[in-house]
């Protein structure tokens, strides 16, 4: 039995609450899965993007993994290339890497966040992610 279009890309979690512009550009949503554990020194969200809205330039004191569950996105670490990430992709971000993620012009995007030994810290944040950086995709 085929299932109907609308329910094909859906989500298995609902999107969240909106992010902050302080620290994405465009709309990004947030549903927290596992808020930070002080047992397992873990946090785990799902995060939506909607398409060209990505997140601020940031570290994570303990490092993060992003599981990519739906759509492209971006991926860059200071320095180096913007990465096209796509669903079933995982990232494995060293700790105070400064870096950015988000969704790529063509549509929504949405990973899994893991913060990991979040006894260190969760995330800190930088400067935006300018227009001229996030174009520069080749």
């Amino acid at each position: 039995m085929k299932e109907p279009e609308n329910q094909l890309n859906e989500s298995i979690f609902p999107k969240g609450d909106l992010a902050s512009a302080d620290y994405f550009i465009g709309k990004a949503w947030v549903k927290m899965l596992v808020p930070n554990d002080p047992v397992l020194h873990t946090a785990v969200g799902n995060v939506v993007f909607e398409a060209k809205a990505r997140n601020n330039w940031h570290t994570h004191p303990g490092g993060q993994i992003l599981i990519v569950t739906q759509g492209t996105g971006y991926y860059q670490e200071v320095s180096k290339p913007i990465q096209l990430i796509k669903e079933g992709d995982v990232v494995n971000i060293q700790p105070e890497i400064k870096h950015w993620h988000g969704a790529s012009p063509d549509g929504e995007f949405t990973h899994i966040a893991i913060s990991t030994n979040t006894e260190k810290g969760i995330v800190d944040w930088l400067e935006p992610v300018t227009d001229e950086q996030y174009n520069s995709f080749k």
